[in-house]
């Protein structure tokens, strides 16, 4: 991958703050932040890898989910890192065009494996005596593979929509990391129709998920208001309560930095919203899940009392 169109070889992260009494307080902060996101992933991983009981379609997406959290907090995080503590954080174009990749890459396969995830909802609660043949492993596997090639198109669609933009002399980038909007701002051409791409592939990649998502548990919701008894409402929404604020956060964030035109939402702004669906969400995401999950909780116990008793 070369700069064959620009004069620019490489580009400078102006990171999250130029303020320099900030900077160690911030690097420190964001390092536990990845310690947390590590072991919670990671953590998470182990436990559905170890536990058979756990081998079920929701914890094969949980999982899944869990790989792509880590995978792309770990894209961003440790360059992110070095702005705290370097004076000039610099990125080269190659580099930063496969930061981008990556990115992209693991944002939306997060976008469709969420709505894998509400479909599988919707079959456990909706269709409980046909789950085990409608949610067999060859579909899960069809849904997976769907989820990464969605991912694969909408990372080559973003990616080849930079790479074909000029970049003349101005390279300094105004966020902690190579995302799309920062980088239509210094393109010295017009990106009108980058643009135009950049929002066409988002609205897919946020749209599809989400009609999934509501039409699942609209028919979910439907269901549950049949139930009768009491006890069998509130399991029907505990299952059901931990996926709905993982897609509030992520789909709310995302929503809020790319369907908007860059003039409606400054940079500035963008790197907040930018910093809660890359950082603040994939840390979220298996502390959600395991206080919410009484399986999870069990897994934990039964593994630490292996370990113990070993």
């Amino acid at each position: 991958m070369a700069a064959e169109n620009s004069s620019v070889i490489e580009f400078i992260l102006s990171g999250l703050t130029n303020q320099p009494e900030l900077q160690m307080p911030l690097f420190f902060l964001f390092l536990g932040f990845y310690m947390v996101t590590a072991v919670g992933n990671l953590g998470l991983i182990t436990l559905i890898g170890l536990n058979s009981h756990l081998h079920t379609p929701m914890y094969f997406f949980l999982f899944n989910l869990s790989i792509i959290d880590f995978c792309y907090f770990t894209t961003i995080t440790p360059k992110m890192l070095m702005s705290f503590v370097s004076k000039k954080n610099i990125i080269s174009y190659p580099g930063c065009m496969t930061q981008l990749f990556f990115f992209c890459f693991f944002v939306v396969s997060e976008s469709f494996i969420l709505s894998a995830m509400a479909y599988d909802r919707y079959v456990a609660i909706c269709d409980p005596l046909m789950y085990a043949v409608t949610m067999s492993p060859h579909t899960c596997l069809f849904l997976l593979l769907g989820v990464y090639g969605m991912g694969f198109a909408g990372a080559m669609a973003h990616t080849g929509s930079i790479i074909s933009l000029t970049f003349c002399a101005h390279n300094l980038i105004n966020h902690f990391m190579c995302d799309i909007l920062p980088l239509l701002e210094l393109s010295c051409n017009n990106s009108y129709v980058n643009e135009l791409v950049v929002f066409i592939v988002v609205g897919i990649d946020i749209g599809i998920p989400i009609i999934t998502i509501f039409i699942s548990y609209a028919l979910i919701l439907t269901n549950i208001l049949h139930i009768s008894s009491v006890e069998g409402r509130s399991k029907a929404f505990s299952t059901c309560s931990s996926h709905l604020i993982v897609v509030s956060l992520f789909f709310g964030s995302g929503a809020f930095m790319y369907l908007k035109p860059p003039s409606i939402l400054p940079l500035d702004q963008g790197k907040m919203s930018s910093l809660f669906y890359t950082i603040v969400v994939p840390m979220l995401n298996p502390l959600i899940y395991s206080f919410r999950n009484k399986d999870i909780k069990v897994a934990l116990g039964k593994t630490l009392s292996r370990k113990v008793f070993s």
